[in-house]
């Protein structure tokens, strides 16, 4: 995706100025890259990406006392987890809330029409959302081909894919009712009565799902125009238009088990405090139902790896590390057409990654945690690889939000102002006058140190969740806290590591 990051040349300008202290030199390409890398390492800046901006905020904070700092407190809450009793930990996410195994499952069937009937009001919400989506789509091909300017790309960049996303993660399943697919088929379902609809088979497991969020995450970073609101309406249409018929044919469980943007929701939404159990809102430990809704199946647990693969990848994709690896100056950077295949191959290789070193992690971890118990007390690997691998969502969540904060705050304004003319034809819908998207807030030390906290916070509370959650779940797995411990050392060391690396993500300076 294109960074909301400050140009090299303004990052040499800023280090030259006399407000810090630095006097102006010149330097050559080579000299500026060596500046560039140090001036990350010691001051660093804090971005985020979009598909639809080009806004720079450059953080003179001394960003490597809030990384030790960060990485200390996911550290100290490891060793806490070690001290307290076990039955804190299972009261904090099994007794706030507990989830009856039938509401993880999510199963939906069509086959009693009726039953469908009655909740028809129920269904409103998703066919007004499939409307919004028609008359965004229409914009797309009709309004401006400037993705300032049009409202389909800036919804779908920001509003739908940071901000809905986020408020996913917040406030419970709102995309259950929302999604643009359930209201149509099912009103369809009610008025001509189709047939039960087929089984996908049980060894699919939800690898269609990780298909698809790999192709997803392919587009946003590789593909050479995500944002050209024309060629984003055809691909959101044609994704629209093919769900809906496999809906048709497989029922719902293709949202369940093949369709990505579902399949992500839903996982986000368990780590919400606000749920829903037999009809009853609940409330609990953020977590609480991730707690209860693990993977059971590999795919499953590869599906909430690749999340955070692919999130992590696409913090990596611009800055000066990535490219100095792919021989890529960034001062002249060529365009996203010349390195295509470099940020396929660079998706796939870090996903690949991710999955290998977790997995060595978990074989390590049950592997000294089974020496010391009983033949008959053994945890099977596969069972600890799937039902861990939910430990990792916080993390992913929390850095999908530091991720696109700053992106969020300057695209949202350029959504409100399209919003009001949304063909770009002189409209002021909104009654907005004249109005100017304001980047004030990058200007202040102040402000840009708050937004940059703001982003640390989020990174270390989703790693302190997660090895809170992973050491719950190990402590149901292994069945005594010198087990889990044990089996936890070497996740604990990974996730140790992130923290590390998702804030030095957040302060790398980005090179295109």
């Amino acid at each position: 995706m294109r960074p909301v990051s400050v140009p090299a040349c303004v990052l040499l300008v800023l280090c030259s100025s006399e407000e810090f202290g630095v006097s102006a030199i010149l330097f050559s390409r080579q000299q500026f890259y060596s500046v560039a890398l140090l001036c990350a390492t010691l001051l660093a800046t804090s971005t985020a990406y979009a598909h639809v901006s080009e806004q720079g905020l450059v953080l003179l904070l001394p960003t490597n006392v809030y990384i030790t700092t960060g990485v200390l407190a996911v550290v100290l809450t490891i060793v806490l987890l070690a001290l307290v009793p076990a039955r804190w930990t299972h009261k904090l996410f099994a007794t706030k809330s507990p989830v009856a195994a039938s509401a993880c499952a999510q199963k939906t069937s069509v086959k009693h029409t009726d039953a469908i009937a009655h909740s028809l009001p129920r269904n409103i919400p998703s066919v007004l959302s499939a409307l919004l989506l028609f008359a965004l789509l229409y914009v797309g091909y009709a309004g401006s081909h400037d993705p300032l300017e049009n409202p389909l790309p800036l919804f779908i960049w920001t509003i739908w894919w940071v901000g809905f996303v986020v408020l996913q993660g917040v406030a419970g399943n709102l995309w259950q009712s929302l999604n643009p697919w359930t209201g149509l088929y099912r009103l369809t379902c009610h008025l001509i009565k189709p047939t039960a609809p087929r089984q996908l088979p049980k060894r699919l497991g939800v690898w269609p799902g990780v298909a698809t969020l790999l192709l997803f995450t392919m587009f946003a970073l590789a593909d050479i125009a995500p944002d050209a609101p024309g060629r984003l309406a055809g691909i959101v249409g044609l994704y629209w238009l093919f769900t809906l018929i496999a809906m048709f044919v497989f029922g719902e469980q293709w949202l369940h088990r093949c369709e990505c943007f579902s399949m992500l929701l839903r996982r986000y939404a368990q780590l919400a405090m606000i749920g829903q159990q037999s009809g009853t809102i609940r409330f609990g430990f953020p977590g609480w139902r991730a707690y209860a809704c693990r993977a059971k199946s590999i795919s499953g647990a590869i599906f909430v790896l690749v999340l955070l693969g692919s999130g992590s990848f696409d913090g990596l994709n611009e800055t000066f590390s990535w490219l100095a690896f792919i021989n890529v100056n960034p001062l002249e950077f060529p365009g996203r057409s010349a390195v295509v295949d470099k940020t396929i191959l660079g998706i796939v290789a870090a996903n690949i990654l991710l999955v290998a070193i977790y997995a060595v992690c978990i074989f390590a971890g049950t592997h000294w945690a089974n020496t010391k118990s009983d033949l008959g007390n053994k945890v099977s690997y596969h069972q600890a690889f799937c039902q861990l691998a939910i430990a990792i969502l916080p993390i992913a969540f929390a850095y999908h939000f530091a991720h696109f904060l700053t992106a969020f705050m300057i695209n949202a304004q350029y959504a409100l102002a399209a919003v009001s003319d949304p063909l770009d034809k002189g409209a002021d819908l909104l009654n907005l006058g004249t109005f100017y998207v304001t980047t004030g807030f990058m200007n202040s030390h102040h402000t840009v140190e708050a937004i940059w906290l703001t982003q640390a916070l989020a990174v270390v509370a989703g790693h302190v969740l997660s090895v809170m959650l992973a050491h719950a779940i190990a402590l149901d797995l292994f069945g005594s806290a010198r087990r889990a411990i044990i089996s936890q050392a070497p996740l604990a060391a990974f996730m140790v590591a992130y923290t590390f690396m998702g804030l030095w993500l957040l302060a790398a300076p980005r090179g295109a």
